[in-house]
C-alpha cells in the first residue's frame, strides 16, 4: 500500500474554520467551510451523466444520501444510453460531469475520440471490477481463458468478433492488453466492435460476439443468464488499476473551480461510504439496482462487489481485489501515471500516431491541486507522490518514467 499522508490545510481555511468555532478541523466541519462564503459553489444544482455499471455507484449514492448537500451542491444523476452520448454531451455543455471511461476524457482531449475539447479528470471513481467474458460456445470448446482462446483461434479458423465500450477507453484497453499477452493482434486476428455497456449480454445473447470486455454488473450478468463465462478480471490484469473518473471539461473547472471542488468532495464522502462496511455495500446495490439506474436485479450486483465471484464453469472464489470506491484512500487520487499509461496504449494500438508529451497532457487533465483540496474538505488521505508503480499480468512494470520506451516495448502492436 502507498504511504498516505493527509493534505496541510491552507491558512485561508484554517482561518475560515476557525471562523466558524472550531479548533479541531473534522470533516464535517471542512464541508461547511467549503459550502460558505468566497469557497461557495458558483453553480449549486449540477447534472452528472452515468452509464448503468456498478462503478456508478458513488455518484448515485452522494445524491441519493444528500451528501451532495453538506457541500452546498444538488447533483443530479442523468442516466446515458452509451459513452459517445456521454462524449457529446459533455463537449457541448449538457453535462457538467460525468462518470467516464479514463480514457474516453483523454481521449477527447487529444482529438482521438471525436471532437477535441481540453477535458478535465477530477478524481478516480473506482479500482477494479471489471470482466472479460467468453460466450458459453466458445467455453465449450475449450476456450476458458487467454491461453486457451488462443489455441483455438488457431486451430478453429474463423472470424472472431469481440466488442468493448469506447475505442478509447478502458474496457478496450483491458481487452487488447488480454489478448496481446497470448499473442493475439486484436486488430489483425480478430474483429473489434463497440457496444454500450448495457447492450453488451443482448447481443452475446444473438450471437453478434465471441467475446466482450465491460463493467460489473455485465460480466455476472452473463453467468446468471447461462450465455457466457468470466475468462479474465480486469484485476487479473492489473491489480488496483484505474477504472472510471469524474470527468469534466477544462472550461467547466475553470468557470466553476468551487463547484467542481465541492462535487468531487461529495463523491469521495459517498466512495469512503460505500466500502465502509458490508451493510452499506448491500444498499448501495440495493439502490442502483434500480431502474433509474442500473436496472437489474440485486443479486446481479451483490456478489461481485463483495468479492464472491464465480466463473460460470462451477469455480468460485473470493477475490480480495474487487471493485473498490474509496479502498482506505488509495483508489480515487488522480495519479498522473495512470492517465500517461492510457496514452502508451493509445499509441501502442495506433490511436495516437506520434508520441505525445505524456507528462505534459497528463498534468493538463488530471486536476491535483483540486484534488488535494476536496481531499481536505472530505477527509480524504493523499499520496506523497502523484506517480505510482504497477505490475501488470506479463510481468511488465509500470511507473511513468519512460513513457515512450515503455509504449514501444510491446511485440503486439498496430
Amino acid at each position: 500500500m502507498t504511504d498516505f499522508l493527509e493534505s496541510p490545510m491552507s491558512r485561508r481555511q484554517v482561518l475560515q474554520a476557525a471562523t466558524a468555532g472550531a479548533m479541531t478541523i473534522v470533516p464535517s466541519l471542512r464541508a461547511a467551510v467549503y459550502a460558505q462564503g468566497s469557497d461557495k459553489p458558483e453553480k449549486e444544482e449540477v447534472k452528472i451523466g452515468f452509464i448503468p455499471l456498478t462503478d456508478c455507484a458513488s455518484v448515485v449514492m452522494a445524491s441519493v444520501l444528500g451528501i451532495d448537500k453538506k457541500y452546498g451542491v444538488k447533483i443530479i444523476p442523468s442516466k446515458e444510453s452509451s459513452w459517445a452520448g456521454v462524449r457529446d454531451k459533455l463537449v457541448n455543455g449538457e453535462l457538467d460531469f460525468a462518470h467516464a471511461l479514463y480514457g474516453l476524457i483523454y481521449g477527447v482531449h487529444l482529438g482521438t475520440a471525436g471532437p477535441k475539447k481540453d477535458m478535465a479528470v477530477l478524481m478516480n471513481l473506482n479500482q477494479n471490477g471489471q470482466a472479460i467474458t467468453l460466450s458459453k460456445n466458445l467455453a465449450d470448446k475449450g476456450a476458458v481463458d487467454a491461453a486457451s482462446l488462443a489455441k483455438l483461434m488457431a486451430t478453429d479458423k474463423r472470424d472472431y468478433t469481440f466488442a468493448q465500450t469506447f475505442p478509447t477507453g478502458t474496457h478496450a484497453m483491458w481487452l487488447y492488453y488480454w489478448l496481446a499477452s497470448v499473442g493475439v493482434n486484436p486488430l489483425k486476428d480478430a474483429k473489434v466492435i463497440t457496444v454500450p455497456p448495457p447492450q453488451m449480454v443482448a447481443n452475446m445473447r444473438v450471437g453478434n460476439m465471441d467475446g466482450y470486455c465491460v463493467g460489473e454488473p455485465w460480466g455476472h450478468r452473463a453467468i446468471a443468464d447461462g450465455i457466457g463465462i468470466t475468462a479474465a478480471t480486469t484485476q487479473d490484469i492489473w491489480r488496483d488499476h484505474p477504472e472510471k473518473v469524474l470527468g469534466t471539461t477544462a472550461d467547466f473547472v475553470k468557470k466553476y473551480p468551487n463547484t467542481a471542488r465541492a462535487v468531487t468532495a461529495a463523491i469521495l464522502e459517498a466512495g469512503k461510504w460505500i466500502d465502509a462496511s458490508l451493510q452499506n455495500k448491500l444498499k448501495m446495490a440495493e439502490t442502483i439496482s434500480d431502474k433509474a439506474y442500473v436496472n437489474t436485479s440485486v443479486d446481479v450486483i451483490n456478489q461481485r462487489i463483495l468479492g464472491r465471484y464465480q466463473n460460470g464453469l462451477g469455480k468460485t472464489w473470493d477475490d480480495p481485489n474487487h471493485m473498490k470506491f474509496f479502498n482506505d484512500g488509495s483508489a480515487n487520487f488522480p495519479y498522473l501515471s495512470d492517465g500517461m499509461w492510457f496514452l502508451t496504449q493509445h499509441k501502442r494500438w495506433g490511436l495516437l500516431k506520434d508520441h505525445p508529451d505524456y507528462l505534459k497532457v497528463a498534468k493538463e487533465i488530471n486536476q491535483i491541486d483540486l484534488f488535494k483540496q476536496a481531499a481536505v474538505a472530505s477527509g480524504t488521505p493523499v499520496p506523497k507522490d502523484v506517480m505510482r508503480t504497477s505490475k501488470l499480468m506479463d510481468g511488465v512494470v509500470w511507473d511513468g518514467k519512460d513513457p515512450k520506451k515503455y509504449a514501444d516495448s510491446f511485440k503486439v502492436h498496430a
